[in-house]
């Protein structure tokens, strides 16, 4: 595995793509996203890294302030964007209530979530957190934990897919922003 690590070393879905990039996620970067996990551009943990990596797969506590008033709901995405794909690879969706200000560890697992007003969405291939699995020899990969604050509550995907079955890229292009604020956080993970 880590002979194609390195044979795709210069192939990465980039910035560009990401989430936070798109013309309708614009908006004032003033939600303070954070984890008592890890710090902003530091290595995320182990126990936060998928399973195939040697890690526990548990999504990370995540917390923020300064929600703004008139949020209707809150859109949780994580990307990996140097994912060798055309795209960033989608590792975590969610919605949020606009009260809450915290999710506990392993909060993003379950598809039915135990966490009171979190509803998880598809990611890239599942539902639920995915922790960090880069390919070996593939270098370091950096995982944006995005959150957004949404003018209007997302009901369904674009083209009419539910919620529960819809692609995250479906889910994004429904989003009409400019979005209310924004957060970022970003991870580390190689192997």
């Amino acid at each position: 595995m880590t002979i194609l690590g390195t044979l795709l070393k210069n192939k990465r879905a980039g910035e560009a793509n990401l989430a936070w990039n798109l013309p309708a996620m614009a908006g004032p970067e003033v939600l303070g996203l954070h984890s008592a996990n890890f710090a902003h551009e530091s290595v995320i943990p182990k126990a936060h890294v998928g399973k195939r990596a040697g890690g526990e797969n548990r999504s990370p506590a995540l917390a923020w302030n300064d929600t703004p008033e008139g949020t209707a709901e809150l859109l949780l995405v994580v990307e990996d964007i140097d994912s060798p794909t055309r795209t960033p690879f989608v590792h975590c969706a969610a919605l949020l209530e606009p009260d809450l200000v915290t999710l506990p560890t392993g909060a993003l697992n379950a598809a039915g979530s135990p966490v009171q007003g979190v509803r998880v969405l598809r990611s890239t291939m599942g539902r639920g957190y995915m922790g960090p699995e880069p390919i070996k020899g593939h270098g370091v990969h950096r995982y944006v934990f995005q959150l957004f604050a949404l003018p209007t509550a997302i009901t369904s995907a674009v083209g009419g897919a539910t919620l529960d079955t819809a692609k995250p890229r479906t889910v994004l292009a429904t989003v009409r922003g400019p979005v209310l604020a924004r957060g970022r956080l970003d991870g580390l993970y190689t192997r």
